[in-house]
């Protein structure tokens, strides 16, 4: 009869062991009340309770956790633009009873923080400006989370500024903008090569130019040698200077009309280029073209006669 007696109670004690333990996890801290107040903090690994007296109230994570807050405001040159805020917090450790029992919702008390630093500072700014001085606004909002939050138990780690986004048409704005000064940069380079090229081809064809004329003097001037070596030679047979140079210039007026004569395809007309020359060939040309005339005419007579 006592062994039936002594297996419940054994029993009930298990289920009494059993229910006075608990495990808290790592980075974890649990919060114990007894009939409903406060009792104590406890940290990670295994546990002990009063069953049915003491309860857990509840458990906080001590590990770092973030929070993205979405802003939206307007900037100094009346720019609608978007901004999400990224906070990373964490409880203190030996903050656990402040954390849990002053605050509710503190993801809300955080974003309220959030929105005041945020629409304070940005419309300060002209909307490049909140691009180039993001991290004055994160290290604004730190500060004065960290402020807020201290005395609640939770240590702001870090804020982040980690996205801008102006309104659709004024995105577009910029672009165009961009691409505008871009554009006009390229055509400043353009025109520069345009002119640089210029200056080059102009120094070249005056090196050409110059180099040209050398060639021309140094050629007329070993012509000249030529020439004076040629008389020199006529000279030593007994032919005077104004004999040999008619001499040269008619060997050369010959070599000139041969040398036409050996190209096939060439349309040069040699004319006389001195004013008596010309007068002569006119007259000449008057005299041809009269006589052909008088020719036809008694070609023509002659005809008439004959048929008569």
């Amino acid at each position: 009869m006592g062994q039936f007696i002594l297996i419940p109670i054994i029993f009930f004690g298990l289920i009494i062991l059993i229910s006075s333990l608990f495990i808290v996890k790592q980075q974890t801290a649990a919060v114990i009340e007894r009939f409903g107040r406060y009792q104590s903090i406890r940290q990670s690994g295994l546990q002990l309770k009063i069953p049915l007296v003491d309860r857990i109230a509840g458990k906080l994570s001590l590990k770092i956790q973030q929070l993205d807050v979405i802003i939206e405001t307007k900037t100094l040159d009346d720019v609608f633009v978007r901004l999400k805020v990224s906070v990373q917090y964490r409880v203190i450790k030996n903050k656990v009873y402040d954390a849990f029992y002053q605050l509710d919702y503190p993801h809300d008390q955080i974003t309220s923080y959030v929105f005041d630093v945020v629409r304070a500072e940005v419309p300060k700014m002209r909307l490049d400006d909140v691009f180039v001085k993001k991290d004055d606004i994160a290290l604004a909002v730190k500060a004065e989370l960290n402020d807020a939050m201290l005395e609640y138990g939770y240590d702001i780690i870090k804020t982040l500024v980690t996205d801008i986004d102006p309104d659709a048409q004024v995105k577009a704005a910029m672009n165009r903008i961009n691409a505008a000064d871009r554009e006009k940069t390229a055509a400043q380079f353009e025109g520069d090569a345009q002119r640089i090229l210029i200056v080059e081809k102009a120094k070249a064809e005056a090196e050409s130019k110059r180099l040209q004329g050398q060639g021309i003097a140094d050629q007329r001037r070993e012509i000249a040698r030529g020439l004076e070596e040629s008389v020199e030679v006529l000279n030593r047979v007994g032919i005077n200077s104004q004999e040999a140079s008619a001499l040269i210039v008619v060997t050369q007026h010959y070599d000139t009309l041969q040398s036409l004569g050996e190209e096939t395809n060439s349309n040069l007309i040699l004319l006389p280029n001195s004013p008596q020359a010309g007068s002569q060939m006119l007259n000449e040309m008057v005299a041809s073209f009269t006589a052909s005339n008088q020719i036809g005419e008694a070609m023509k007579n002659a005809k008439k006669k004959k048929e008569e």
